[in-house]
């Protein structure tokens, strides 16, 4: 496999196995169990390499403490979105719109811009996710889209707007400190707290009973999610990070077709013909120069 193919393929297989984590939580059929046990399962997936990275220093815990937070607040945001409405209609939308929310707070808190493509890129994106979220005609067989599963997903979105930018920032901080794995181990370490504290709060004298019936799904949603990540990883160090960031976005695609496929969920021809706009629309974005 040449140079050029191999990060190429690196991102397709992270935006596959990061769809295929979403679809494990959807069949589950409990979301914040499922994603308390996929939390947990990618925290414990980096124990092994906690005794061999520097601990952080100051900056950088500062850079993680931002980021946890706003790991969780997507969390429990996606959490909502994926118990009101189909996987395949939630996912496009709150990874969709995500590049479109990010672009602005970047703008804003960290001075990044897209170039004329990029922001074309951004309309045609947008463009596809209202045509895909667009009320089914009367009479279709499909699933309107429900305004609490649209709210919702697009309250992730910008959860991951937040993340995003949060995240390039502990980065550039941890790299800068020569601590970057640093940093994603104890983000790993660390992220799982937030949505174990919800789970225990609201389902006092039943965590036990709740979960147990989730471990499997979870924890190979867990596995898929420490996969994808660990590509991307790997893949931002043979390329361009706005490459690799557009080819993970194509994971709403393989969310939509892993809906349909194993969850049976409604995907007609209007959805595919969105799906692969949008899919189009973020990587001209990530390519802009």
């Amino acid at each position: 496999m040449s140079s050029s193919i191999f990060p190429i393929a690196l991102c397709l297989l992270s935006a596959v196995t990061v769809a295929a984590t979403n679809q494990f939580v959807k069949r589950g059929g409990d979301v914040l169990s499922t994603r308390m046990i996929v939390s947990i399962a990618m925290a414990l997936s980096v124990v092994p390499f906690a005794p061999f990275v520097p601990l952080p220093t100051p900056a950088v815990w500062a850079a993680l403490a931002i980021s946890v937070v706003v790991h969780w607040f997507y969390q429990f945001a996606m959490i909502r979105a994926l118990h009101r409405g189909d996987l395949s209609l939630v996912f496009p939308v709150m990874r969709g719109l995500a590049p479109l929310l990010t672009a602005i707070t970047a703008t804003v808190v960290l001075n990044e811009t897209p170039g004329w493509l990029g922001w074309i890129g951004l309309i045609i994106a947008t463009g596809a996710l209202i045509v895909f979220a667009m009320p089914e005609e009367k009479g279709a067989k499909h699933p309107p889209l429900k305004q609490a599963a649209l709210f919702w997903a697009m309250v992730t979105a910008l959860g991951i707007a937040f993340y995003s930018v949060a995240d390039a920032n502990g980065t550039r901080i941890a790299a800068d400190a020569s601590t970057l794995f640093t940093f994603v181990v104890w983000l790993f370490l660390l992220d799982w707290i937030g949505i174990t504290t919800v789970m225990f709060w609201a389902r006092r004298g039943k965590v036990w009973s709740d979960i147990a019936p989730q471990i499997r799904d979870g924890t190979i949603g867990g596995l898929l999610g420490t996969v994808s990540y660990g590509a991307a990883l790997w893949a931002f160090t043979l390329t361009e990070a706005a490459n690799v960031t557009a080819i993970r976005e194509t994971s709403v695609v393989f969310g939509a077709i892993f809906g349909a496929v194993f969850l049976k969920e409604a995907f007609g021809p209007r959805r595919i013909l969105a799906a692969s706009g949008l899919a189009f629309g973020l990587i001209l974005l990530e390519f802009a120069p």
